[in-house]
C-alpha cells in the first residue's frame, strides 16, 4: 500500500511516502522553492516523493492531510468570539486565508496535485488526521519500540498542545490532553518574540542563548505567566499574552512585568535577555520532567517517543534522557510541522491496513533522516560543467585522505553527498565542516560562513565509539537532539578574558570550536553503517589528527534553506568565504575559481 502524507498551509510545508508501512522518500518544500519555511503547497516535494517510489498518483492508495482544518476553524472562530470585540482586525486579516486554502482544502489539494501531470486523483482518497495524532505517529511507528510511551509538545494543533499517549504495534492512542491556549511551546514562543527573534524560527536561538544568562526571571514566570501543578499541567495566564485576539505573542502587561518593551531585531542583545532565555528554558525543562513523571506512571513504558515542535529542544531532551524515568527515548528528527507528513501517512497506513514498518528494538525507521533527493556524479559533472568551475576528481581513497588534511589546516567545506536530509538538522550529507580543535573556527563559521549571530555555537559529530571519550553522553544521538556536558577533563577553565560576561570565543576545552559557554554540546553521533561515507571521513580525519570529532553544521547561510542541488551547493560555497566544496567524488578549490 502506497501512501502520501502531506503538510502545508501553516509552516514548513513536506510530502513524505509511505510503501508497506515504511518510509521511502520524504522531503520539505523549502529545499525546492528556496523560500526558507515555506509554508504553500508541497508541489515539488509530491513530485520528488512520486519519483523516489516510481509511482504516479493513480497508484497512490490514501492522500493523508496532517491536521483537521475544520477543528481548528473552530477554535479559531470561538476564540475570536470569547475575546470579542479584541482581535476583530486578526479575524478580518486571516478569515480570506481560511476560506480560500483551508476550509476548502479539498478542492484545493485535488487541484494541486492534478497540476503535477502525475496521474489522477479522487476526493475520496483524502484522508485526515488529528494534528497531534500525525505527531504522535511520527514519533512511535519509526521508533525502534514495538510498545512505547508518547508524549507530544508544540504550540497547537486544532485545540492540543501537550497530549500524553501510548503505542504498541499498530494501535496508537492519545490518552490525554492539555488545550489551547495553555500552551508550554506558545510560551517560548512567547519569549522568543520578546527577546527579539521570528516565532516559529529563532527558538532555538532562544536555546542557544539561554547559557549565557542566569535564571533571574523563573520566580515572577511561575508566579505570573504559568501555573504549573505536580503533574506536569499547567494554564496560562491569559491577561499578559495576546497570542487569541493579536497579531503579536505579548501585550503591554508582558513588558511590564519583564522591565521593558519587546527588543528589536536591531537592537543589541542584552544580558537581560540572556537571563530571560535562560529563565524559561529552565521553567520548560521543569514542566516536560513532570509531565515524563506523569506519563511515565500512567502507562509503565520502559520506553518514550517524543515529537512536536518542543521536542527539538536539544536541552530539555538531554534532561529528559539523564533525569527521566524512561529507560529509552527515540525522538523524531522532523518533531516539527514537517514531520507531520511522516506521521499522518504512518497514522493512515496504520488505521487502514495495520501494516506498520517492524521493529527491532535497536535501530529506527527513519533510515537515518536521508529521505531526500540525492544526486549521481554524472548530474553533478553535468552542472559543474554547465558553470565553468574549475574543479577534479578523486576516488574515495584519495578524496576522505585529502578532506582530512584540508580540514586539519583550518579549512572550511562545504560536504554535499548522498540523499538530502529531511528535519531541520544536516547529518552529513548537506553539512559544512570544519576542525573543532581550531580556537578561531567558532568566529569564522559565523562571521564569514553562516552570516548569523555570534552567540550560536555549533555541534560536533563525533564517531559513535568515540562519543564517550569526549562528552557525558550514554545513549547514541544520530540525529543532533541532545546537548551533553564535554568530559570534565577536557575542559579548561576560563575566567572570561575579564569580561562580566562569558564570550564563546573563550576556549573552553580541547575542542573548543563545538564547547558552548557552559561546557555543552549538542552531539552528533555518526556509525558505518547510517552514513558510511561521512563516518570514512570521520575516521580519516582521526587518522591524521588524534581527533574523531568534526564540526557540523547546515550548509545554507542566516534566512536560506539547506541546500538541495550540486547547484544550490555551489552558489551558497561562491557567495560565502568557504574554502573547499566537495560534491561527491568532485573537489572545488575556492582560490581556483
Amino acid at each position: 500500500m502506497n501512501i502520501l502524507g502531506i503538510s502545508a498551509f501553516y509552516h514548513d510545508s513536506a510530502a513524505a511516502l509511505i510503501s508497506n508501512g515504511a518510509v521511502v522518500a520524504a522531503a520539505q518544500e523549502e529545499r525546492f522553492t528556496r523560500i526558507k519555511g515555506d509554508s504553500s503547497f508541497p508541489s515539488n516535494a509530491i513530485s520528488y516523493c512520486l519519483d523516489a517510489a516510481a509511482v504516479s498518483l493513480n497508484e497512490i492508495d490514501h492522500v493523508a492531510y496532517y491536521d483537521k482544518p475544520l477543528l481548528t476553524f473552530d477554535r479559531l472562530l470561538e476564540t475570536y468570539l470569547s475575546f470579542a470585540p479584541m482581535g476583530l482586525r486578526s479575524f478580518v486579516k486571516s478569515m480570506p486565508v481560511w476560506v480560500k486554502s483551508k476550509l476548502f482544502l479539498a478542492k484545493e489539494t485535488k487541484k494541486h496535485l492534478e497540476a503535477l501531470g502525475r496521474g489522477n486523483f479522487e476526493n475520496a482518497r483524502l484522508q485526515f488526521c488529528h494534528h497531534h495524532h500525525s505527531h504522535a505517529a511520527s514519533a512511535f511507528y519509526p521508533s525502534p519500540f514495538e510498545e512505547a510511551a508518547v508524549m507530544v509538545l508544540d504550540g497547537v494543533g486544532e485545540w492540543a498542545t501537550t497530549s500524553l499517549g501510548r503505542g504498541n504495534g499498530p494501535k496508537l492512542e492519545l490518552l490525554s490532553e492539555l488545550r489551547f491556549p495553555h500552551s508550554l511551546g506558545l510560551l517560548y514562543s512567547a519569549f522568543t518574540y520578546y527577546v527579539g527573534f521570528a516565532v516559529n524560527d529563532g527558538e532555538y536561538k532562544v536555546m542557544g542563548l539561554a547559557p549565557y544568562g542566569e535564571p533571574k526571571y523563573v520566580q515572577a514566570i511561575y508566579e505570573n505567566l504559568i501555573d504549573v501543578k505536580a503533574d506536569g499541567s499547567f494554564r496560562l495566564n491569559m491577561q499578559y499574552f495576546d497570542f487569541c485576539t493579536g497579531l503579536t505573542m505579548v501585550n503591554g502587561q508582558f513588558e511590564d512585568l519583564l522591565g521593558g518593551p519587546v527588543r528589536k531585531a536591531s537592537e543589541p542583545i542584552e544580558q537581560r535577555h540572556m537571563d530571560l532565555a535562560k529563565s524559561v528554558q529552565v521553567v520548560t525543562e521543569e514542566v516536560i520532567l513532570r509531565l515524563c513523571r506523569t506519563l511515565f506512571e500512567h502507562t509503565g513504558s520502559r520506553n518514550l517517543c517524543l515529537a512536536g515542535g518542543v521536542a527539538l529542544n536539544s536541552v530539555a531532551n538531554g534532561r529528559v534522557i539523564r533525569e527521566g524515568p524512561f529507560e529509552r527515548v527515540w525522538i523524531q528528527p522532523a518533531s516539527g510541522d514537517s514531520g507531520g507528513a511522516i506521521g499522518s501517512a504512518l497514522a493512515i497506513s496504520a488505521i487502514t491496513s495495520g501494516e506498520v514498518a517492524e521493529r527491532d528494538g535497536c535501530r529506527d525507521g527513519m533510515n537515518g533522516a536521508y529521505l531526500g533527493p540525492e544526486f549521481s556524479q554524472e548530474n553533478i559533472h553535468q552542472t559543474l560543467e554547465a558553470t565553468g568551475v574549475v574543479y577534479h576528481d578523486l576516488d574515495d581513497d584519495c578524496l576522505f585522505d585529502e578532506v582530512a588534511v584540508l580540514l586539519a589546516n583550518e579549512n572550511v567545506v562545504g560536504w554535499f553527498q548522498g540523499r538530502m536530509e529531511f528535519g531541520p538538522r544536516a547529518l552529513g550529507n548537506r553539512s559544512i565542516i570544519a576542525d573543532p580543535r581550531s580556537p578561531r573556527m567558532q568566529r569564522i563559521l559565523n562571521q564569514k560562513i553562516k552570516y548569523r549571530e555570534s552567540f550560536r555555537p555549533f555541534a560536533p559529530a563525533v564517531l559513535s565509539d568515540q562519543a564517550t571519550q569526549y562528552f557525558e553522553l550514554q545513549v547514541p544521538s544520530p540525529y543532533m537532539l541532545v546537548v551533553d556536558q564535554v568530559l570534565p577533563e577536557r575542559c579548561l577553565k576560563t575566567s572570561h578574558g575579564g569580561k562580566d560576561r562569558p564570550s564563546i570565543n573563550d576556549v573552553r576545552s580541547d575542542i573548543p570550536a563545538a564547547t558552548h559557554v557552559d561546557y555543552s554540546a549538542r552531539v552528533q553521533t555518526v556509525d558505518g553503517e547510517a552514513n558510511p561515507r561521512f563516518h570514512k571521513l570521520l575516521q580519516a580525519f582521526h587518522t591524521k589528527t588524534g581527533c574523531g570529532i568534526l564540526i557540523n553544521t547546515s550548509f545554507n547561510i542566516r534566512d536560506e534553506p539547506i541546500v538541495c542541488t550540486p547547484l544550490d551547493a555551489y552558489r551558497c560555497f561562491m557567495g560565502t568565504e568557504m574554502d573547499i566544496l566537495v560534491l561527491g567524488n568532485s573537489i572545488l578549490y575556492k582560490d581556483r575559481q
